[in-house]
Protein backbone atom coordinates (compact mmCIF):
# COMPACT_ATOMS: atom_id res chain seq x y z
CA UNK A 1 0.00 0.00 0.00
CA UNK A 2 1.43 3.68 -0.98
CA UNK A 3 1.78 6.28 1.41
CA UNK A 4 0.69 9.84 1.18
CA UNK A 5 2.24 12.47 3.13
CA UNK A 6 -0.60 15.14 3.65
CA UNK A 7 0.42 18.73 5.22
CA UNK A 8 -2.20 21.04 6.22
CA UNK A 9 -4.67 22.39 8.54
CA UNK A 10 -7.14 20.12 11.18
CA UNK A 11 -9.53 22.76 12.46
CA UNK A 12 -12.99 23.48 13.90
CA UNK A 13 -15.52 25.48 11.40
CA UNK A 14 -18.19 27.45 12.45
CA UNK A 15 -20.48 27.61 8.99
CA UNK A 16 -23.48 29.23 8.06
CA UNK A 17 -25.52 28.99 4.79
CA UNK A 18 -28.73 29.86 3.43
CA UNK A 19 -29.47 25.93 4.73
CA UNK A 20 -28.41 26.12 8.07
CA UNK A 21 -25.45 26.22 10.40
CA UNK A 22 -23.42 24.66 12.80
CA UNK A 23 -21.53 25.20 16.03
CA UNK A 24 -17.97 24.04 15.89
CA UNK A 25 -17.47 20.99 13.54
CA UNK A 26 -14.71 18.74 12.31
CA UNK A 27 -12.33 20.94 9.73
CA UNK A 28 -9.35 21.85 8.11
CA UNK A 29 -7.72 21.18 4.92
CA UNK A 30 -5.67 17.88 5.88
CA UNK A 31 -8.64 16.63 7.31
CA UNK A 32 -11.08 16.95 3.75
CA UNK A 33 -7.67 15.85 2.28
CA UNK A 34 -6.95 12.64 4.33
CA UNK A 35 -10.78 11.73 4.32
CA UNK A 36 -11.08 11.85 0.61
CA UNK A 37 -7.84 10.01 0.05
CA UNK A 38 -8.80 7.61 2.91
CA UNK A 39 -11.18 6.19 0.31
CA UNK A 40 -8.35 4.43 -1.93
CA UNK A 41 -6.09 2.12 -1.48
CA UNK A 42 -3.22 4.04 0.24
CA UNK A 43 -2.16 5.15 3.80
CA UNK A 44 -2.65 8.73 4.68
CA UNK A 45 -0.48 10.32 7.09
CA UNK A 46 -1.34 14.12 8.41
CA UNK A 47 1.22 16.24 9.25
CA UNK A 48 -0.75 19.42 11.59
CA UNK A 49 -1.09 20.39 15.39
CA UNK A 50 -4.43 20.61 17.63
CA UNK A 51 -5.15 22.35 20.99
CA UNK A 52 -5.76 20.24 24.16
CA UNK A 53 -9.59 20.96 22.93
CA UNK A 54 -9.51 18.74 19.99
CA UNK A 55 -12.36 15.87 21.12
CA UNK A 56 -10.69 12.45 21.18
CA UNK A 57 -13.48 11.53 19.18
CA UNK A 58 -12.37 13.37 16.37
CA UNK A 59 -8.33 11.59 16.93
CA UNK A 60 -10.35 7.93 17.02
CA UNK A 61 -12.54 8.92 14.05
CA UNK A 62 -9.50 9.76 11.90
CA UNK A 63 -7.69 6.34 13.27
CA UNK A 64 -11.20 4.62 12.31
CA UNK A 65 -10.46 5.47 8.37
CA UNK A 66 -6.75 4.41 8.88
CA UNK A 67 -5.53 7.77 9.00
CA UNK A 68 -1.92 7.94 10.23
CA UNK A 69 -1.94 11.00 13.10
CA UNK A 70 1.25 9.98 14.59
CA UNK A 71 2.42 13.76 12.70
CA UNK A 72 -0.75 15.42 14.45
CA UNK A 73 0.60 17.20 17.16
CA UNK A 74 -1.73 17.70 20.25
CA UNK A 75 -0.13 21.07 22.19
CA UNK A 76 -1.37 20.66 25.89
CA UNK A 77 -2.80 23.78 27.13
CA UNK A 78 -3.69 25.00 23.67
CA UNK A 79 -6.73 25.82 21.34
CA UNK A 80 -7.04 24.31 17.95
CA UNK A 81 -6.98 26.46 14.69
CA UNK A 82 -10.83 27.58 14.69
CA UNK A 83 -12.35 29.23 10.99
CA UNK A 84 -16.15 30.83 10.93
CA UNK A 85 -17.66 31.72 7.58
CA UNK A 86 -20.99 32.51 6.41
CA UNK A 87 -22.03 31.75 2.96
CA UNK A 88 -24.38 34.00 0.72
CA UNK A 89 -27.61 33.04 -1.84
CA UNK A 90 -24.69 32.41 -4.20
CA UNK A 91 -22.63 29.41 -2.67
CA UNK A 92 -19.20 30.71 -4.56
CA UNK A 93 -19.32 33.72 -2.33
CA UNK A 94 -18.38 33.47 1.63
CA UNK A 95 -17.50 36.38 3.95
CA UNK A 96 -14.79 34.95 6.87
CA UNK A 97 -16.54 36.13 9.69
CA UNK A 98 -13.46 35.07 12.18
CA UNK A 99 -10.12 33.30 12.27
CA UNK A 100 -8.34 31.97 15.27
CA UNK A 101 -4.92 30.78 14.90
CA UNK A 102 -4.03 29.54 18.01
CA UNK A 103 -1.68 26.73 17.97
CA UNK A 104 -0.98 26.86 14.19
CA UNK A 105 0.55 30.82 14.85
CA UNK A 106 3.61 28.71 16.14
CA UNK A 107 3.61 25.29 14.39
CA UNK A 108 6.46 23.56 14.01
CA UNK A 109 5.92 20.41 11.50
CA UNK A 110 7.81 17.35 12.24
CA UNK A 111 7.35 14.60 9.82
CA UNK A 112 6.88 11.10 11.11
CA UNK A 113 9.87 8.64 10.55
CA UNK A 114 7.15 6.29 8.54
CA UNK A 115 6.41 9.07 5.68
CA UNK A 116 9.50 10.43 5.36
CA UNK A 117 10.36 8.22 2.12
CA UNK A 118 6.26 9.16 1.37
CA UNK A 119 5.98 8.89 -3.04
CA UNK A 120 2.99 11.37 -3.15
CA UNK A 121 2.84 14.66 -0.80
CA UNK A 122 0.27 17.27 -0.54
CA UNK A 123 1.11 20.40 0.80
CA UNK A 124 -2.49 21.68 1.74
CA UNK A 125 -2.68 25.93 1.97
CA UNK A 126 -0.05 26.66 4.62
CA UNK A 127 2.30 29.47 4.68
CA UNK A 128 4.87 28.48 2.46
CA UNK A 129 7.94 28.20 4.82
CA UNK A 130 5.56 25.64 6.84
CA UNK A 131 5.88 23.75 3.53
CA UNK A 132 9.14 23.84 2.28
CA UNK A 133 10.16 22.57 6.25
CA UNK A 134 8.06 19.60 5.22
CA UNK A 135 10.23 18.89 2.31
CA UNK A 136 13.55 19.44 3.58
CA UNK A 137 12.23 16.84 6.37
CA UNK A 138 12.21 13.60 3.74
CA UNK A 139 14.65 11.30 2.87
CA UNK A 140 14.67 12.29 -0.96
CA UNK A 141 12.37 13.90 -3.60
CA UNK A 142 8.96 12.67 -3.83
CA UNK A 143 8.26 11.01 -7.20
CA UNK A 144 4.96 13.19 -7.05
CA UNK A 145 4.14 16.60 -5.16
CA UNK A 146 0.84 18.68 -4.85
CA UNK A 147 0.85 22.33 -3.77
CA UNK A 148 -2.36 24.48 -3.17
CA UNK A 149 -1.80 27.82 -1.90
CA UNK A 150 -4.13 31.44 -2.05
CA UNK A 151 -4.06 34.78 -2.49
CA UNK A 152 -3.44 35.55 0.78
CA UNK A 153 0.49 33.90 0.37
CA UNK A 154 0.39 35.76 -2.57
CA UNK A 155 0.23 38.95 -0.80
CA UNK A 156 2.58 38.93 1.72
CA UNK A 157 5.13 36.01 1.29
CA UNK A 158 6.15 35.90 -2.31
CA UNK A 159 9.44 34.95 -2.51
CA UNK A 160 8.54 32.41 -0.39
CA UNK A 161 6.10 30.93 -2.31
CA UNK A 162 7.81 31.11 -5.46
CA UNK A 163 10.45 29.15 -3.96
CA UNK A 164 8.33 26.44 -2.85
CA UNK A 165 6.14 26.40 -6.17
CA UNK A 166 9.64 25.81 -7.73
CA UNK A 167 9.63 22.88 -5.66
CA UNK A 168 6.73 20.78 -7.17
CA UNK A 169 5.19 18.80 -9.40
CA UNK A 170 1.42 20.90 -9.33
CA UNK A 171 0.19 23.58 -8.18
CA UNK A 172 -3.61 23.85 -7.65
CA UNK A 173 -5.51 26.97 -7.21
CA UNK A 174 -8.49 28.64 -8.43
CA UNK A 175 -9.60 30.72 -11.07
CA UNK A 176 -8.83 33.96 -9.61
CA UNK A 177 -5.52 32.97 -7.29
CA UNK A 178 -4.01 31.95 -11.15
CA UNK A 179 -4.59 35.11 -12.35
CA UNK A 180 -3.50 36.72 -9.67
CA UNK A 181 -0.10 34.61 -9.54
CA UNK A 182 0.27 34.83 -13.11
CA UNK A 183 -0.99 38.62 -14.10
CA UNK A 184 -2.81 36.82 -16.55
CA UNK A 185 -6.43 37.22 -17.85
CA UNK A 186 -6.48 34.50 -19.72
CA UNK A 187 -6.57 30.44 -17.88
CA UNK A 188 -4.27 29.48 -20.50
CA UNK A 189 -1.76 32.25 -20.22
CA UNK A 190 -1.90 31.86 -17.13
CA UNK A 191 -0.96 28.31 -16.45
CA UNK A 192 1.96 28.91 -18.78
CA UNK A 193 3.26 31.64 -17.14
CA UNK A 194 2.73 29.20 -13.98
CA UNK A 195 4.34 26.69 -15.34
CA UNK A 196 7.62 28.54 -15.87
CA UNK A 197 7.41 29.02 -12.18
CA UNK A 198 8.17 25.18 -12.21
CA UNK A 199 5.43 22.97 -11.71
CA UNK A 200 4.82 20.45 -14.82
CA UNK A 201 0.95 20.94 -14.15
CA UNK A 202 -1.35 23.73 -13.37
CA UNK A 203 -4.60 22.36 -12.19
CA UNK A 204 -7.19 25.24 -11.60
CA UNK A 205 -10.10 24.62 -9.90
CA UNK A 206 -13.53 26.34 -10.90
CA UNK A 207 -16.02 25.46 -8.36
CA UNK A 208 -18.96 24.12 -9.82
CA UNK A 209 -18.01 24.95 -13.37
CA UNK A 210 -15.25 22.32 -13.36
CA UNK A 211 -11.32 22.00 -13.19
CA UNK A 212 -8.78 22.95 -15.81
CA UNK A 213 -5.26 20.45 -16.25
CA UNK A 214 -2.82 22.10 -18.02
CA UNK A 215 0.95 20.39 -19.33
CA UNK A 216 2.35 22.22 -21.75
CA UNK A 217 0.16 22.51 -24.70
CA UNK A 218 -2.14 19.92 -23.75
CA UNK A 219 -5.26 20.69 -21.81
CA UNK A 220 -7.65 18.75 -20.06
CA UNK A 221 -10.95 19.64 -19.21
CA UNK A 222 -13.21 18.03 -16.43
CA UNK A 223 -17.07 19.28 -15.33
CA UNK A 224 -18.36 19.58 -12.12
CA UNK A 225 -21.12 17.24 -11.87
CA UNK A 226 -24.78 18.62 -11.99
CA UNK A 227 -26.17 18.23 -8.41
CA UNK A 228 -30.03 18.50 -7.12
CA UNK A 229 -28.39 19.80 -3.78
CA UNK A 230 -25.55 21.84 -2.74
CA UNK A 231 -25.73 22.34 0.69
CA UNK A 232 -22.35 23.61 1.64
CA UNK A 233 -19.01 23.87 -0.39
CA UNK A 234 -16.58 23.97 2.59
CA UNK A 235 -13.51 21.79 1.75
CA UNK A 236 -14.67 20.89 -1.64
CA UNK A 237 -11.48 22.08 -2.77
CA UNK A 238 -9.52 20.09 -0.39
CA UNK A 239 -11.65 17.12 -1.10
CA UNK A 240 -10.95 17.39 -4.66
CA UNK A 241 -7.29 17.46 -4.02
CA UNK A 242 -7.59 14.21 -1.67
CA UNK A 243 -9.33 12.42 -4.62
CA UNK A 244 -7.30 13.73 -6.95
CA UNK A 245 -3.12 12.44 -4.74
CA UNK A 246 -5.38 9.56 -3.60
CA UNK A 247 -6.10 7.92 -6.99
CA UNK A 248 -2.63 8.96 -8.01
CA UNK A 249 -0.85 7.26 -4.85
CA UNK A 250 -2.94 4.18 -5.15
CA UNK A 251 -2.07 3.76 -9.30
CA UNK A 252 1.54 5.13 -8.72
CA UNK A 253 1.28 6.23 -12.40
CA UNK A 254 1.73 9.85 -13.01
CA UNK A 255 1.18 10.47 -16.52
CA UNK A 256 -0.94 13.29 -18.41
CA UNK A 257 -3.57 10.57 -19.26
CA UNK A 258 -3.33 9.03 -15.58
CA UNK A 259 -3.38 12.73 -14.42
CA UNK A 260 -6.78 13.10 -16.10
CA UNK A 261 -8.40 9.90 -14.36
CA UNK A 262 -7.39 11.64 -11.13
CA UNK A 263 -9.23 14.84 -11.74
CA UNK A 264 -12.19 13.34 -12.31
CA UNK A 265 -11.82 11.26 -9.23
CA UNK A 266 -11.22 14.21 -7.42
CA UNK A 267 -14.22 15.95 -8.73
CA UNK A 268 -16.18 13.05 -8.23
CA UNK A 269 -15.53 13.27 -4.14
CA UNK A 270 -16.15 17.08 -3.91
CA UNK A 271 -19.34 16.05 -5.63
CA UNK A 272 -20.29 14.52 -2.32
CA UNK A 273 -19.25 16.99 -0.38
CA UNK A 274 -20.64 19.76 -0.79
CA UNK A 275 -24.29 17.35 -0.06
CA UNK A 276 -23.40 18.41 3.73
CA UNK A 277 -21.96 20.51 6.52
CA UNK A 278 -18.12 19.99 6.69
CA UNK A 279 -17.21 16.63 6.85
CA UNK A 280 -19.80 15.01 7.68
CA UNK A 281 -20.88 13.31 4.29
CA UNK A 282 -17.25 12.19 3.79
CA UNK A 283 -17.67 10.39 7.19
CA UNK A 284 -20.33 8.43 5.96
CA UNK A 285 -19.55 7.74 2.65
CA UNK A 286 -19.62 3.94 0.85
CA UNK A 287 -17.59 2.63 -2.05
CA UNK A 288 -20.56 1.59 -4.03
CA UNK A 289 -21.93 5.45 -3.66
CA UNK A 290 -18.51 5.85 -5.05
CA UNK A 291 -18.08 4.39 -7.89
CA UNK A 292 -21.79 5.20 -8.39
CA UNK A 293 -21.17 8.56 -9.15
CA UNK A 294 -18.26 7.68 -11.34
CA UNK A 295 -20.34 5.96 -13.74
CA UNK A 296 -22.26 9.35 -13.90
CA UNK A 297 -19.21 11.47 -14.88
CA UNK A 298 -18.44 9.06 -17.32
CA UNK A 299 -21.97 9.27 -18.97
CA UNK A 300 -21.61 12.96 -18.91
CA UNK A 301 -18.52 13.38 -20.58
CA UNK A 302 -18.45 10.48 -23.37
CA UNK A 303 -20.21 11.01 -26.43
CA UNK A 304 -19.45 10.26 -29.89
CA UNK A 305 -19.71 12.74 -33.03
CA UNK A 306 -18.73 13.11 -36.32
CA UNK A 307 -16.15 15.73 -37.39
CA UNK A 308 -16.56 16.88 -41.27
Amino acid sequence: MGKLLVVGTVAFDTIETPFGKTDKILGGAATFIGLAAANYRVKPGIVSVVGEDFPSKYLELLKEKDIDIEGLEVVPGGRTFTWSGKYQNDLNKRDTLSTELNVLADFDPEVPAAFRGAEVVMLGNLHPEIQMQVLSQLDSRPRFTVLDTMNYWMEHTWDSLLEVIGMVDVITINDEEARQLSGEYSLVRAAAKISNMGPKYVLIKKGENGALLVHRKRIFFAPALPLEEVFDPTGAGDTFAGGFTGYLAETRNFSFENLKNAVIHGANLASFCVERFGTERLLDLRSDEIAYRLQQFRDLTQFDFEVQ
